[in-house]
């Protein structure tokens, strides 16, 4: 007799990341082995920290002891959900899309077994069982189940047709999205769907056409949407999205991501997005409590999940960055950051651009502050502060006003890191 590792929906309620279930599912999971799915559209080649939640529930769902499938919409992808959107989304070819998928695939594969246990995970693509249909086909075999009326009432065709309206390709979303649950319900006995709380309009769709075209029970298992304490969206810094993808978001700020998040937005998101057993999350948040100012709580969520999602050597690079600029990081720790740390951890500093042939021939280090650079406003201002001992280069003290600055000082043959006093940081860049 099967018997689950946890309460999974017990255990989505402690991380409040239960919306809403469909009657039934709970005593489902608690006595057989279950499998379920979540949805994944191809809008881009990465995923990003907006879908660390249906991540984490199919994560869960696995250590409870059920089988996960991972459905990449190479069909759905072409339709575009109108759930959630103001406006409608701008189709891709099926050449971008796969592109997308594969991307996606790859980063997917980090979070889940896909071995060959009993539970083991399995990636679908809704467009191998789409891409024999035709329209005429697939409109008389299916459409006819699910009445116009029953689609119009669903929030997410409600409110864009208050917004302006939506085209026959979004209204017909849903429907799409509906057989991808039929179709894994006969040919993998997948009776859940997964999702955030916007999806459940879909979902239900796909829970009648079950009903109707197999005469059997399907159930939904919906998160909240995650928002910050201020009731602004989550997933998104100044930059835009905080992407997987090393190349689009480093190493370095996504940890800077989750260090700087509010003290009341860590105790919601460890919650959410630790593996943590519950005893060491609630002791994370108890130790924070009084000793706000040391970020405990933020860098306990920033180590694991830079972990998770890159590596261990990604946040010693990511740690030894922060200390290097915010914290008593030395010159050896900053020399030893690679190229694309050093130039994350870079932005939004000041930066001066020179010919690198300047630095080649040498330079006197009043020229390049005051001369080359505004990063004093004159060689006096630049000269005292140097004398002062108050200047450095490259975390090391400068305290010779003739010093000749050339290739020795370049870091990867690209950058100068000026500081001046104890937080003011400046980059000149070689060009």
């Amino acid at each position: 007799m099967f018997k689950p590792n946890f309460d999974f929906i017990e255990e989505l309620k402690w991380r409040g990341l239960l919306h809403d279930t469909i009657p039934g599912v709970e005593e489902l999971l608690n006595k057989e082995q279950v499998t379920a799915y979540i949805g994944f559209d191809p809008t881009a080649d990465s995923l990003h920290i907006g879908n660390m939640v249906p991540i984490m529930l199919l994560t869960l769902f696995q250590k409870a002891g059920h089988k996960p499938v991972v459905l990449v919409g190479g069909a759905t992808g072409m339709v575009g959900d109108p759930s959630g959107k103001s406006s409608e989304r701008k189709l891709l070819d099926l050449d971008a899309l796969n592109n997308n998928l594969e991307g996606q695939k790859r980063q997917l594969m980090k979070f889940l077994d896909f071995s060959d246990a009993p539970n083991a995970a399995i990636v679908v693509n809704n467009y191998d069982w789409f891409k024999n249909w035709s329209f005429l086909d697939f409109i008389r075999e299916v459409g006819k189940h699910i009445t116009v009326s029953y689609m119009m009432s669903k929030d997410s065709v409600k409110n864009r047709l208050e917004a302006g309206g939506l085209s026959f390709t979004e209204f017909s979303y849903q429907l799409v999205q509906g057989y991808d649950f039929l179709h894994l319900y006969k040919e993998h006995n997948c009776k859940i769907q997964m999702g955030g709380s916007d999806q459940w309009g879909n979902i239900t769709t796909g829970t009648e056409l079950i009903r109707k075209m197999a005469q059997g029970d399907a159930y939904a298992i919906t998160a909240p949407l995650v928002t910050k304490s201020d009731g602004t969206k989550f997933g998104k810094s100044e930059g835009g999205n905080v992407w997987l993808d090393p190349e689009k978001t480093s190493p370095f700020a996504f940890y800077q991501f989750w260090l700087n998040i509010s003290d009341e937005d860590a105790e919601k998101f460890v919650k959410i997005y630790s593996l943590r057993s519950r005893d060491e999350i609630q002791q994370a948040i108890d130790s924070h409590k009084g000793n706000e100012f040391l970020r405990g709580l933020q860098k306990f969520l920033a180590e694991e999940l830079t972990i998770r999602v890159h590596s261990d050597e990604d946040l010693n690079l990511a740690v030894k960055a922060t200390q290097v600029f915010f914290g008593n990081g030395t010159s050896e720790d900053l020399i030893s950051l690679d190229i694309q740390t050093l130039s994350a951890s870079l932005e939004g500093m000041e930066k001066f651009q020179i010919e690198n042939s300047k630095i080649q021939s040498g330079l006197p280090i009043l020229d390049l502050l005051a001369v080359e650079t505004q990063i004093f406003p004159s060689k006096g201002e630049a000269k005292k502060m140097i004398l002062a001992n108050g200047f450095s280069i490259n975390k090391s003290k400068v305290s010779n006003a003739d010093e000749i600055i050339d290739q020795k000082f370049v870091l990867h043959n690209k950058y100068i890191i000026v500081q001046k006093g104890k937080k003011n940081y400046f980059v000149v860049e070689l060009i």
